[in-house]
């Protein structure tokens, strides 16, 4: 054997034990946050950013740790339920092909559905996963990778649902991944919370994706609900994803006002110049949503002036002012009191609400009475919706007669509902720039509405110049429309006797 014979079968067997160890890696559970860093990025060439810009925001990397390693902790939980709400080109959907490669790769049996809010989208997320796949994993599969489903030899599969009740309905899997659901058909959103169950192993995650296009969306209203909940919010912008900047000056880059540094200490993968082509191509607001992940676009909103910063404040009942009640009737619909006072230079402070679903009037009225403060000798007044005063064809009687009978002498005024929109306008902001309207931070169900209240979608058939009633923001609305309209000609307020 010669010298060089001999280096040469050293060297392949270094080559060989190399590789082994490099594989031996790969099927090598990631046990900390960091190993599962540096894991993604070798076996799958991604840098996910670990690094927090925004001081409210969360690192992309939190996400990935929280939905991998839900499993594998050693404190007991109820689910590993998950929101994400992040940028356009924030990386959310390729993060959620990892988190689905890393289930199916480590958790034996695992099942695993990914549901878009249009076939594209489910699409895109399967064809990342698949792209993964052949990256050095097809010894994990159980067979090809089909069109929209595989299988893996531990017992784990993944399977692309279409956006539809049919489709969902009937699934028993442990996680469910929901991409863009601000493009999701209600209908099918409420089945699908229904799909998930855990088992010993593992534990059932519904993972809700998307960015917030819409204050009256379906995302925005799941991210309002999290807390209530207990369902973490994994929130992050541009700022957490973008490259880091070298070599530019800020006085004279278009991303000034926005960045006022932050991508000098950022390590993303997103181009600035492709930020910068961004934010000239879109308007302001639509800017603000997609990409800073601030309040969505108000274009459609009934009450484009309501600013929570401004409007909402700790507010208590003061004896001094005079009290008004201001109702909106309903039982499969909620039934809405608020609790109003208006001071000496006029402004409005909503001081309380009560939002109750399938409850009789005699209910509600045990409520209102018990939640009146100093009882019912304080209220100046209480109005309502007109059409309270219609007779019910089973009953016999009508809401305004029957909340008479227990003491609650109701007054209400016919109005259009543009006079009472005009009207709540002017006090949120007046035409001389002054607000005249507060409301207090314990009306959750009255600040959601005054947010998220909206014109029907433009070139639909419910399109114009009415807002949309969907029976969820409307109410409240109707309820505070009705105390306007009568406060405002209280000398010509209707009272009948019955």
């Amino acid at each position: 054997m010669t010298k060089s014979t001999v280096f040469s079968s050293a060297g392949t067997c270094d080559i060989e034990r190399a590789a082994n160890i490099y594989e031996s890696l790969r099927r090598t559970r990631p046990a900390k946050k960091q190993d599962l860093k540096n894991y993604v990025k070798v076996f799958l060439g991604i840098d996910v950013p670990n690094k927090r810009i925004c001081p409210e925001h969360h690192r992309p990397m939190d996400y990935l740790w929280h939905a991998f390693s839900a499993d594998f902790a050693s404190e007991v939980k109820a689910n590993a339920d998950v929101i994400v709400w992040a940028n356009r080109a924030g990386g959310k959907t390729e993060l959620a092909a990892v988190a689905t490669l890393l289930d199916c790769v480590f958790k034996p049996n695992c099942r695993v559905r990914i549901l878009g809010g249009s076939g594209e989208q489910s699409g895109r997320l399967y064809e990342y996963l698949t792209g993964f796949l052949y990256k050095g994993f097809e010894e994990f599969l159980a067979g090809p990778a089909l069109k929209a489903r595989c299988r893996f030899v531990n017992g784990s599969s993944v399977e692309v649902l279409t956006q539809s009740a049919t489709s969902v309905r009937g699934q028993h899997i442990h996680k469910l991944r929901c991409d863009e659901v601000e493009l999701f058909d209600e209908d099918v959103f409420a089945a699908a919370k229904f799909t998930t169950q855990s088992t010993e192993d593992i534990l059932a995650a519904m993972e809700i994706i998307s960015t917030i296009h819409r204050p009256y969306g379906l995302m925005q209203k799941i991210v309002s609900s999290a807390d209530r909940f207990g369902t973490p919010v994994f929130k992050w912008c541009m700022w957490e994803v973008i490259e880091k900047c070298t070599g530019r000056t800020c006085s004279q880059c278009p991303l000034m006002e926005d960045c006022r540094g932050k991508a000098k200490v950022a390590d993303g993968y997103l181009k600035i110049d492709d930020c910068i082509t961004q934010m000239r191509r879109a308007s302001r607001a639509g800017f603000e949503a997609e990409m800073l992940c601030k309040r969505p676009s108000l274009e459609n909103v009934v009450f484009g002036e309501f600013d929570p910063t401004i409007h909402v404040r700790p507010l208590d009942f003061d004896p001094n002012l005079p009290l008004y009640r201001a109702l909106d009737f309903g039982f499969v619909n909620p039934f809405v009191c608020l609790w109003i006072q208006v001071d000496a230079d006029g402004i409005v402070r909503v001081i309380d609400e009560y939002v109750r679903s399938r409850a009789t009037i005699d209910v509600h009225v045990g409520e209102i009475k018990s939640r009146t403060p100093g009882g019912e000798s304080s209220v100046t007044a209480t109005f309502c919706d007109p059409a309270g005063a219609g007779v019910n064809d089973v009953t016999g009687t009508s809401a305004v007669r029957e909340l008479r009978a227990m003491g609650i002498k109701a007054r209400y005024r016919r109005s259009g509902i543009l006079e009472g929109i005009e009207l709540i306008r002017r006090a949120v902001r007046a035409g001389d720039g002054k607000s005249r309207f507060v409301i207090s931070h314990r009306c959750h169900r009255l600040i959601e509405a005054m947010r998220c209240y909206h014109y029907p979608e433009p070139g639909s058939a419910a399109a114009g110049e009415l807002p949309f009633k969907d029976g969820v923001y409307d109410h409240a609305i109707d309820a505070l429309r009705y105390f306007f309209v009568n406060h405002t000609r209280s000398t010509k307020t209707t009272t009948r006797r019955y």
